[in-house]
Formats: structure tokens, C-alpha cells, sequence
């Protein structure tokens, strides 16, 4: 019995193996086409590969990654890879593009586990939420509710979504501050 009950184990364990060794490849590749979406969204036209010239900052005891985005050697914006874990679900990860001047180019949702039909309205193709952030300057437009005296309208029954997305940009901007001088 403890022979047949290990053989089993040795099989399984195997064909688990092989699995993860024949899905690997193509899970990261799809998260990187998944990345490079997301940082089309948020910056102006680039011909450069951003995906592959980043920058990690710490932030909140986690990492953010800033993409340059060039135009024929020349920065034409910056794509924010942000976080915030006070989403009502857990965490949400956006990405933020920025223009050379620090103003909100575009903010795109790249994953979340909201609730559907409330917090889920962040996602560019449910609501216009993310439209209030465009061209915005975080030194002018206050990142945060305007139930907590902020500039940005909440997105209906999902306040904490709102207040974690607004700490999310806020997140970023401040990374975009930080990393100013390494990318110019």
C-alpha cells in the first residue's frame, strides 16, 4: 500500500511539475502583453520597449515600477505600475501615466477583486471614473474624496474603492517626484 500510495504521489507530482513547466512561459508572456496594454493606455505614442527600461521604487513596504516612455530617444511620458491594499477586496493595481511635467496623463486599472457593479466601476470600459484624473496636476488637484476634502466625485456605494484608487495615483506621484532626475 505505502509503495502504490508513493508511486501515485511521484506521478502526480510529476505530471504537476510538467504542467507549470509548459504554462510558465506563456502565463509570463501574457502578463507581459497584459503590462504593455496597460502602459499603451496611460503615455503618449512611444517606439521604444518600456516594459524593458524601468525603474523599481520602494513604496509601503512593496515595490512600484516606472516606465519610460520614449519617442525616438526622447521621454515622452512615464507609466506608473501603483498599488494601494485599502481596496474594500484587498489590493488594486493601477497604472498611471504621467507627462513630463507630472500632469495625469491617463490612469488604467490592471487588476482588483472589487465588487462587481460597485467598485468595479474603476475600470475604464464600466464608468468614467478615471476621466476626473486626466491632465490633472497632483500638486493642484487634491488625490483624495471630496468626503475627505479632495477634488476627485467617488464613485457611487464605493468610497473605499475610490479613497484606495486616490491613494494609489497619490502613490505614484509621489514615485514620479522621487525618480524625476534618473529618468531625464
Amino acid at each position: 500500500m505505502v509503495t502504490t500510495l508513493s508511486i501515485v504521489a511521484l506521478l502526480a507530482a510529476g505530471l504537476l511539475g510538467g504542467v507549470y513547466a509548459v504554462t510558465k512561459e506563456p502565463i509570463r508572456l501574457a502578463e507581459l502583453a497584459a503590462k504593455n496594454e496597460a502602459i499603451k493606455a496611460v503615455v503618449p505614442e512611444f517606439n521604444n520597449e518600456p516594459s524593458q527600461e524601468f525603474i523599481k521604487v520602494a513604496s509601503a513596504g512593496d515595490s512600484l515600477v516606472l516606465y519610460s516612455a520614449t519617442m525616438n530617444g526622447s521621454l515622452v511620458g512615464t507609466a506608473i505600475e501603483t498599488f494601494s491594499n485599502n481596496g474594500f477586496s484587498g489590493e488594486i493595481k493601477l497604472m498611471v501615466g504621467f507627462d513630463n511635467s507630472g500632469n495625469i496623463i491617463d490612469v488604467a486599472v490592471v487588476d482588483h477583486a472589487e465588487t462587481p457593479g460597485l467598485g468595479d466601476k474603476m475600470e475604464q470600459a464600466k464608468s468614467d471614473f478615471h476621466v476626473q484624473f486626466q491632465g490633472k496636476h497632483p500638486e493642484d488637484f487634491q488625490l483624495s474624496v471630496t468626503k475627505d476634502n479632495g477634488d476627485v466625485d467617488a464613485i457611487t456605494a464605493s468610497t473605499i474603492s475610490s479613497r484606495a484608487y486616490c491613494e494609489a495615483v497619490q502613490r505614484a506621484y509621489d514615485a514620479w517626484k522621487e525618480t524625476r532626475a534618473e529618468r531625464n
